[in-house]
């Protein structure tokens, strides 16, 4: 394994399982030290387990990211334990209930809007003046194939993902100059603990999601870790304000010759 990342310091949001933890463990085991932060503590420490000799480089916080002031306190941690931030991987979220919009619940439309939105415009907030002080860096934030398409039932969700779209694409605007790269990820079907159990109350959408793909499978959530860690190393240094959509070709259209 490359040490890509030695001497580097990264943040991970929703590390405590799927994606998030993917990343964490990727940036570790390429010698970054990492704060690692999830509402699930025992996620979270499974993580760290789960790095074996790189454990000792990951650093964990329980942090809800929809709430400014545990955002806040977080970055100000980074800061004041290492000085610097050079990559953040903005992860956490939610897919929330599905309703037809006339039916959604505005308490959790809010929700989802919530913790998938509002959380990647508080994490670039706090993290943008760190990263400058730093020298520069990057941020990834997390969308989805939902940020290109209208998924029915998931208003919250696909509006959540078109607007974590927009923030990183004027985030990138603001912060070229700075030499601040800032682009999402845009996973597909993903075989995480969260999509598992979406797809348990679902199986024939699970089915019917399976067979779109053109790949033929679900991706495991490594597979998009290792797009975001890509994103956020020297080798994508002419990338800037990028929506990288992994999903096994879902979103190609058309149709098998």
């Amino acid at each position: 394994m490359s040490e890509e990342f030695k001497g580097k310091v990264a943040l991970v949001s929703g590390a405590g399982s799927g994606i998030g933890r993917e990343a964490a463990l990727l940036f570790a085991r390429q010698g970054a030290i990492v704060y690692a932060a999830d509402l699930n503590d025992q996620g979270l420490a499974e993580t760290r387990e789960l790095a074996g000799p790189a454990a000792g480089s990951i650093r964990i916080a329980r942090v809800d990211v929809a709430v400014e002031a545990e955002v806040a306190a977080f970055i100000q941690r980074i800061d004041q334990e290492t000085g610097r931030l050079d990559a953040a991987f903005n992860n956490a979220g939610i897919t929330g209930g599905t309703y037809r919009i006339e039916d959604y619940p505005t308490e959790d439309f809010d929700r989802v809007l919530s913790v998938n939105l509002r959380s990647v415009f508080l994490a670039m907030k706090y993290e943008l003046p760190l990263l400058k002080r730093s020298g520069g860096g990057t941020i990834v934030n997390t969308a989805s194939v939902a940020a290109l398409t209208g998924p029915g039932g998931m208003s919250a969700y696909a509006a959540s993902k078109h607007g974590v779209h927009g923030l990183t694409r004027v985030a990138a605007m603001e912060n070229a100059a700075h030499n601040i790269r800032i682009n999402a990820i845009a996973p597909g079907w993903t075989e995480t603990p969260m999509v598992i159990a979406n797809s348990a109350q679902n199986p024939a959408f699970a089915e019917l999601a399976r067979k779109a793909i053109p790949a033929k499978r679900g991706g495991q959530p490594s597979e998009i870790a290792a797009a975001a860690v890509w994103l956020s190393s020297p080798l994508s240094s002419y990338v800037f304000g990028q929506m990288l959509v992994v999903d096994g070709g879902m979103t190609i259209g058309g149709f098998e010759f």
